[in-house]
């Protein structure tokens, strides 16, 4: 599975098997781990047959969250643009899990902070991606289209309009896609809009754009 059909075939996974992550998927998905805090300087965590974090919460069973003893702890000293560093690693290894045969879930909440099984450093803002075998692999969900997520028209090239249809797939929180995509000549500048975690959901959804985009005739406006 590349990217792309990754993309398409990911879902938001709440309720989980027994089955572990163990062996080369387990292997695979500590290096892609290791490489995103290395290039981002995240501190980014795997925590596996763990329990007591996601255990008899009512937020996680407000969230429906059922038999979560795997998750990722994404974590960062404030800055400028660490939302959207959380959203753009932590989907690049949602991907990843997602091409291992995993199922995953983002989540703000559903969990008790001091029961976590990790090193958090002072001060430090985290964010949790769950991650497991699902009983399920989840719904699709709405989206919006593409010319309210970006600046279309009839002149627009095949790697803008590309790059949209892959941004249709970001998970977003509450599925508010809160968003906007502006081409301008060559360059694409990406906008979080006014809403609830929208930093994040923009780094998700940059990462996306950039698997579909697909090509070398467009940068990031800076």
């Amino acid at each position: 599975m590349d990217l792309k059909e990754a993309i398409k075939n990911r879902h938001s996974v709440r309720q989980y098997s027994d089955k572990k992550i163990e062996g080369e998927i387990e292997k695979d998905l500590h290096a892609e781990i290791e490489n995103c805090s290395e290039e981002s300087g995240l501190n980014i965590q795997l925590c596996l047959n763990e329990e007591k974090a996601f255990s008899n919460g009512i937020f996680a069973k407000i969230s429906l969250f059922k038999n979560v003893k795997n998750y990722i702890v994404i974590s960062g000293k404030k800055s400028d643009d660490l939302d959207e560093k959380i959203g753009y690693y932590g989907e690049r290894i949602v991907l990843k899990a997602t091409q291992l045969g995993l199922n995953t879930c983002w989540t703000a909440s559903g969990y008790k902070k001091s029961k976590l099984g990790v090193e958090i450093g002072d001060k430090e803002k985290i964010f949790l991606i769950i991650i497991g075998y699902g009983i399920n692999n989840g719904n699709s969900r709405k989206t919006k289209a593409i010319d309210k997520l970006g600046n279309v028209n009839n002149d627009s090239p095949h790697w803008f309009i590309n790059g949209l249809k892959a941004v249709q797939f970001a998970p977003t929180a509450r599925n508010q896609q809160r968003f906007k995509f502006i081409l301008d000549g060559n360059s694409v500048e990406a906008k979080a809009l006014f809403g609830f975690h929208t930093e994040i959901d923009l780094g998700i959804a940059k990462y996306h754009f950039e698997i579909g985009a697909d090509s070398k005739e467009w940068v990031w406006k800076t």
